[in-house]
């Protein structure tokens, strides 16, 4: 239906766990975000709600659901580091999807830009400032201004239809 059409208090009624499945048949990557709580404490989650948004100046973006458990700690952060996980990282993104348990144990994590953890081993990783912080619904989207980043090489982890899948060929 055009968008002409559609009167602007229109409500219009979504499946949302099909609209969830369509989503999903975009394949991604997957991310671990990183940054300080607001008591000073490591926090981190897996997302594959990542993406570019400019070159000059250098700012991504990521988005943050409403219910995350970490929610609070995110939206007081003043920096974040976004980690593009390897093909061979699986693990780990499911031990930053999980909650309850201390994500960061027996994890060497050194500090980067205002202290915030970074992971190791990473196919690429970007530190950031927040920039921008956006409504989205039941998200919020974070813009962060790349400060400092690695760029590793290696194969990402993709995330496609509910399941982690690689590269054919790679």
């Amino acid at each position: 239906m055009p968008t002409e059409n559609l009167q602007k208090n229109t409500v219009i009624s979504i499946d949302t766990p099909s609209l969830r499945n369509a989503l999903g048949s975009f394949a991604t990557g997957v991310t671990v975000i990183t940054a300080l709580g607001i008591k000073g404490q490591k926090v981190g989650m897996t997302a594959n709600s990542f993406s570019s948004v400019s070159l000059d100046p250098a700012l991504v973006l990521w988005s943050i659901g409403r219910d995350s458990n970490c929610f609070d700690d995110f939206i007081a952060a003043k920096a974040f580091a976004i980690h593009m996980l390897t093909s061979d990282q699986q693990e780990l993104s499911n031990r930053f999807a999980r909650t309850g348990s201390d994500r960061f144990a027996g994890l060497d994590c050194p500090e980067g830009v205002m202290g915030i953890p970074l992971l190791p081993h990473s196919s690429a990783c970007f530190q950031c400032t927040i920039e921008h912080q956006y409504d989205g619904g039941d998200h919020v989207i974070l813009v962060g201004k790349v400060v400092e980043f690695t760029d590793n090489g290696h194969n990402p982890l993709i995330f496609h239809r509910g399941n982690y899948a690689s590269l054919q060929g790679a």
